[in-house]
C-alpha cells in the first residue's frame, strides 16, 4: 500500500461518507411474535408511562420549527432529512415491533425546532444526533457545540437569526471530544475570524488530541461496527431504525474541526466570555477523554455537556471504544452538585431536553451520579464475591427508585452491557477459569459443538422450539455456532436472523436494537453496502501530529512480513518537526526531533503536502514529480517499507466468518 493509499483508512467512528446507497434488503423483516408482544406489554404495567414531565420539558420554550427541506451536498449526496422519522408520532402507542420504552423516548428526541432556554440561551434541537445550544452576550452569540457536520450547523444558525436577529458570533465551545460537538464549527464560523481573534474556540485540555487519537488506531473496525449501532444499514421504519436513543440519528454532511484558541486546563477555572461568568469543571474519562462541565452565573444554569442526560449512557460504546470510568464519572456528578447544586435553576445537555426547578435538577443529577456509582461498587462487590463478568450482569439489577426513573432506562448504554465494561475496566477480559483462558477460536469451537451436539440438524430442530417457546437469546447463541461451523446453511442463517430480530423488537437500547436489527438483514442478505460512519474530513487529518501518522502506519504494517526487514529513513516535515523513523523486527518505530546520520533516505516535505497524500489529493509520484517531495539516498526503501503495509476492507463479516 502506497503512502497516498493510507487516506482511505483514516475512519473516525461517529461520521458519515457518502457511498452509493443500494435499495434497502430484499429479504424483509418480519412480524413481532406473541412472545415479543407480551414482553413488550409488560412495560406498560412496570413503568411510569403515565408521567409526562419529560414531553412537558421537551416541548417547554418552543419559538420554531425545523426547516423541513431535505438538506443535500454540493454532489446531490444525502446529508439530513427532517422527514426520516416523521412515522413516530408523538402520544401514538409503540407498535409491536419497538420496546414501548425506546419507543417513548424517540417519541421525546423527535420534538425538535428552535426553544428558548432561559433568558439569551436557546437551543436548535433533532437537527443533527446532538444539540447546538446558543448563549446571547454583550456583543454577540457563544455557540456551544456546532453538530456534527457543517451543512445542519449553518441551517440550525439561520433559523436563530430568523428568529432572533443576527448577531455575531464570538466564541464556540466544545464541550469533549466527540466529532458530534465540534464536527459542524466551519457551519458557524469562518476560520480567519478565528485566526485574527474576532471569534475565540474554548475547549477542555486534551480536545485535540483526544478528537484525533480515540477512534483513530482501531478506526476501520470501529467504523464498521458503528455502522450496526446507528442502524446505518437499515430502514427508518417500525420495524427497522427508530433513533440512537441519544438523538435520532447522525447527519452526513462535511465534518470539520478548528483549533481552540483558549484551553479550560482545570477545575475553578473562572472565562468571562462575551460578558457573562463561565466557572468550569474539568471531567476526563467520564463520558469523553477530555471533557467538561461549567455554570454560567448570571443565568444559574449548569451547562453539563454528556454527563447528565436522559438516559444511562454507555461506559463502553458498542461500536469499540476504551472503557469509561463510572465511578469518576459518578465523582464529577457528585462535585458539580456540590459546586452548583444550590443555586442552580436549569440544567442543560448537548443531548436530550432541559431539566428546570432548583429541586428537579437536584434530583435529576444524583439519580445520574448514584446510578454510575452503583454500576461501579456493586460490579465489583460481586465480583469480589466470585462472580464472572457475564454472572454479574445476569444478576445485576438496579435498586428501584432508579429502575422506575425515565432518565436512568439504558436508551444508549445499558446495564448490561456498562456492568460488563466496568468488569473488563478493573479485571480485564479473563474471568479467571483456565478453561477459558486459550480457548479454541470461533468457527473451530463452532465445529466442535455442533459435532458434540449431534449435528446441525439436531441442532436446527431443537432451536426451533425454543423459538417457538420465545428463547431468542439461546436461538441466536447456540444456531450462530451452526453458522460459524457452516455459513453456507442458510436455514441457520434464517432462523439465527429470526432470533435476533425478536430480540431488537424488544431491545430498550438504540444500539442494540440497531445491532440486533443489522445482525438479522445481514445473516439474511449479506453485506450490504451503504452509507457508514467512515471519514477522513481535512480537518481531522491537519489535526492529526506527526506521531499519530506514524503509529496509525504502524497499525497497518503486516509484522509477519516484515519481520526481516530493517529500514532507517530520515522524514523532514521543515517546521513540522523532524522524525527518524525504524523498521525492524516486524515493528515500526520513531523518534521526533533527531535524524539518523546512516538512513537510507531522507524523505523531505511540507506538512501540507503530507496532508494532501494522505487525502489523496496528490499521489506520491505526483509529489515526487512537482518537487512536493523530495527523496536523497535510497528511495527504494520507502517503497519497501510501503510494501509491508496491509490494506484493510471495510465490509468485514460480522455475523458470519
Amino acid at each position: 500500500m502506497k503512502l497516498n493509499q493510507i487516506a482511505t483508512h483514516l475512519a473516525v467512528a461517529g461520521l458519515l461518507t457518502s457511498l452509493s446507497v443500494p435499495a434497502f434488503a430484499q429479504v424483509m423483516p418480519k412480524d413481532a411474535t406473541d412472545a415479543t408482544i407480551n414482553a413488550n406489554n409488560a412495560l406498560y404495567q412496570k413503568l411510569p408511562f403515565a408521567d409526562k414531565t419529560d414531553f412537558e420539558n421537551a416541548h417547554k420554550g418552543f419559538i420554531a420549527a425545523l426547516p423541513q427541506d431535505v438538506l443535500k451536498g454540493e454532489k446531490g449526496n444525502l446529508i439530513w432529512d427532517p422527514a426520516k422519522y416523521a412515522f413516530i408520532k408523538e402520544g401514538e402507542k409503540a407498535p409491536a415491533t419497538v420496546n414501548p420504552s425506546l419507543w417513548r423516548q424517540s417519541q421525546l428526541i423527535n420534538i425538535g425546532g428552535l426553544f428558548e432556554v432561559t433568558d439569551g440561551v436557546y437551543q436548535i434541537r433533532n437537527q443533527d444526533l446532538s444539540n447546538m445550544t446558543i448563549i446571547e452576550g454583550k456583543k454577540g452569540i457563544t455557540v456551544i457545540d456546532p453538530l456534527l457536520s457543517a451543512e445542519p450547523a449553518k441551517v440550525a444558525l439561520d433559523l436563530y437569526y430568523k428568529n432572533r436577529g443576527k448577531k455575531p458570533v464570538v466564541a464556540v465551545i466544545y464541550t469533549h471530544s466527540h466529532v458530534d460537538h465540534y464536527g459542524g464549527v466551519r457551519g458557524v464560523v469562518d476560520e480567519a475570524d478565528v485566526k485574527s481573534g474576532k471569534v475565540k474556540i474554548y475547549a477542555p485540555a486534551g480536545v485535540m488530541k483526544a478528537a484525533v487519537d480515540e477512534n483513530i488506531m482501531a478506526g476501520t473496525a470501529m467504523s464498521r461496527r458503528a455502522a450496526y449501532m446507528y442502524g446505518n444499514l437499515l430502514k427508518p421504519d417500525v420495524k427497522g431504525q427508530v433513533g440512537a436513543g441519544l438523538g435520532s440519528t447522525t447527519s452526513a454532511g462535511t465534518v470539520t474541526l478548528l483549533a481552540p484558541t483558549n484551553y479550560v486546563s482545570h477545575t475553578g477555572q473562572v472565562e468571562v466570555i462575551d460578558g457573562l461568568t463561565y466557572e468550569f469543571m474539568m471531567a476526563p474519562g467520564s463520558e469523553a477523554p477530555s471533557e467538561m462541565l461549567w455554570y454560567v452565573k448570571e443565568k444559574k444554569l449548569i451547562e453539563a455537556a454528556e454527563d447528565v442526560t436522559h438516559t444511562l449512557h454507555n461506559t463502553y460504546s458498542l461500536r469499540g471504544a476504551k472503557i469509561r470510568d463510572p465511578l469518576a464519572w459518578s465523582k464529577y456528578i457528585n462535585a458539580a452538585i456540590d459546586m452548583w447544586g444550590k443555586d442552580a435553576q436549569v440544567i442543560i445537555a448537548q443531548h436530550h431536553w432541559p431539566t428546570w426547578g432548583n429541586d428537579n435538577i437536584v434530583k435529576l443529577m444524583k439519580g445520574q451520579r448514584d446510578m454510575y456509582r452503583f454500576i461501579n461498587d456493586q460490579t465489583l462487590r460481586m465480583a469480589n464475591e466470585g462472580l464472572t463478568r457475564d454472572e454479574i450482569a445476569a444478576n445485576f439489577k438496579l435498586p428501584e427508585t432508579l429502575e422506575k426513573t425515565w432518565a436512568s432506562r439504558g436508551y444508549y448504554g445499558s446495564v448490561s452491557h456498562d456492568v460488563k465494561a466496568t468488569y473488563v475496566f478493573y479485571l480485564g477480559w479473563f474471568n479467571g477459569n483456565p478453561a477459558t483462558l486459550d480457548e479454541l477460536p470461533p468457527v473451530d469451537a463452532a465445529k466442535k459443538y455442533v459435532d458434540y451436539m449431534g449435528g446441525a440438524d439436531q441442532i436446527m430442530t431443537k432451536a426451533k422450539e425454543d423459538f417457538a417457546q420465545g428463547n431468542y437469546r439461546w436461538v441466536a447463541q447456540v444456531v450462530s455456532k451452526v453458522v460459524f461451523a457452516d455459513p453456507s446453511n442458510q436455514d441457520a442463517k434464517n432462523l439465527e436472523a429470526d432470533a435476533l430480530e425478536q430480540l431488537g423488537y424488544q431491545a430498550e437500547a438504540g444500539p442494540w436494537r440497531n445491532f440486533y436489527l443489522s445482525g438479522a438483514q445481514e445473516l439474511r442478505n449479506g453485506v450490504v453496502k451503504a452509507a457508514t460512519p467512515n471519514t477522513a474530513s481535512p480537518d481531522t487529518v491537519r489535526a492529526m501530529t506527526p506521531e499519530m501518522f506514524f503509529d496509525y502506519l504502524g497499525v497497518h504494517l503486516n509484522g509477519l512480513k516484515a519481520a526481516n526487514a530493517h529500514a532507517v529513513l530520515n522524514f523532514d516535515f521543515g517546521a513540522e518537526g523532524k522524525y527518524k523513523v525504524e523498521l525492524e523486527n516486524g515493528v515500526l518505530n520513531h523518534s521526533a526531533n533527531t535524524q539518523a546520520a546512516d538512513a537510507d533516505a531522507t524523505i523531505s516535505m511540507s506538512r501540507d503536502t503530507l496532508n494532501r497524500i494522505i487525502l489523496k489529493q496528490e499521489t506520491v509520484q505526483n509529489a515526487k514529480a512537482n518537487g512536493d517531495m523530495k527523496i536523497t539516498g535510497n528511495a527504494a526503501k520507502l517503497d519497501e517499507m510501503m510494501s509491508y503495509m496491509d490494506k484493510f476492507e471495510f465490509w468485514f463479516n460480522i455475523v458470519t466468518p
